[in-house]
């Protein structure tokens, strides 16, 4: 698998007071800043404006950063042919300036990889290896869990777990203990590196404790998750599966906003007749969708909710890990706290998994 991202031979460990990051921002002048940012009751990722300092006492935010990486919205190209002419084709492969993003949770770190075994397998996205390689991102470990239904130590994560980042800082009350993972993320600690100290023996225990602390707060639990993949298999067809699924008004919420959902359509549009113009679009698309299989026969492999609820888990927890080794769920519980109708990804699994003892 390719890795968009250059590792650093070994990590880069300093000392940052919270008086100090502001300065450190302003001095990353030259990228796009991104940090978490409260508006219309939701937090979200934003540019930060001039002057101000990156508050980073949020939960998750409600959209995860993989739009960064893999836009809802991309153009392949645009075409342009006239009459009894071939056309001709522009391609739109992004350029982007650099982007650094403040406070990504550790969840949303691990579904970085998660990603790339998808677009930067065997078969190279070229647009997706653009916008990935010009992101940095800077995660901010979670002291206590960010929401109620977190439960990345289920899924083989934890509160401080450095995957898919380029920095990992943690908040030691009045300083943060920063990390750099990657040659990118050192060479920001680099840039401001008059702002930065060395930890010393008390910061490394604060540091140690901290992390230790975080993985004791309570958090959802699921079985034992080697047993899961084949538990679901057994269960594949369950009556279960429409039985949980009778709420579902399927909006697409819980894969929208998934950190490794990465389903899309690609469509023409068509933008002059005079000549011929026009452009291929992806979006992002979701197999909660009723027409997401529908076939040209009119045959859908999918027709209800319960099958596509069952496709959904099955991605995250059977498929992924059988082709991937690894479960495709990172832990973060968004797809819990935004469905408007209460679908729960953690009480299915148990009781699915369960059922199948």
């Amino acid at each position: 698998m390719t890795t968009p991202t250059t590792s650093s031979a070994s990590a880069v460990e300093k000392i940052l007071h919270k008086k100090n990051l502001g300065e450190w921002v302003a001095q990353l002048g030259a990228y796009d800043v991104q940090t978490p940012v409260f508006g219309d009751d939701a937090w979200s990722y934003q540019a930060l404006g001039d002057g101000q300092t990156p508050r980073l006492d949020h939960p998750n935010t409600v959209e995860p950063p993989k739009g960064f990486h893999f836009p809802q919205r991309e153009v392949f190209y645009t075409y342009r042919q006239v009459s009894g002419e071939a056309p001709v084709l522009d391609s739109t492969v992004p350029d982007p300036a650099t982007t650094v993003v403040f406070g990504v949770r550790p969840c949303d770190g691990r579904g970085v990889p998660c990603n790339d075994r998808v677009f930067s397998g065997e078969m190279e996205d070229p647009y997706y290896r653009a916008r990935r390689s010009g992101t940095i991102l800077i995660g901010l470990a979670c002291n206590k869990p960010p929401s109620a239904n977190c439960f990345c130590l289920a899924v083989g994560g934890s509160p401080h777990s450095d995957d898919g980042l380029d920095i990992l800082m943690t908040d030691l009350e009045n300083r943060y203990a920063v990390k750099a993972l990657t040659d990118q993320g050192a060479a920001l600690v680099t840039l401001a590196e008059p702002l930065f100290g060395e930890p010393g023996d008390r910061d490394r225990k604060d540091l140690e404790e901290t992390h230790a602390l975080s993985r004791q707060h309570p958090q959802r639990t699921l079985p034992d998750m080697e047993a899961v993949p084949g538990r679901l298999e057994a269960e594949f067809d369950s009556p279960l599966w429409s039985e949980m699924a009778r709420a579902c008004i399927g909006c697409g919420i819980c894969t929208f906003l998934c950190p490794t959902c990465h389903c899309f359509d690609i469509t023409d549009e068509v933008t002059g007749s005079t000549p011929l113009e026009g452009r291929r679009v992806r979006t992002w698309d979701t197999c909660q969708f009723p027409d997401f299989t529908m076939h040209s026969s009119g045959h859908n492999p999918r027709p209800d909710c319960g099958s596509r609820l069952r496709q959904r888990v099955c991605h995250k927890f059977l498929y992924f890990f059988e082709n991937h080794g690894t479960h495709q769920c990172v832990g973060c519980g968004r797809c819990i706290t935004e469905c408007p109708v209460g679908i729960d990804i953690v009480a299915i699994v148990n009781r699915v998994a369960g059922h199948a003892k």
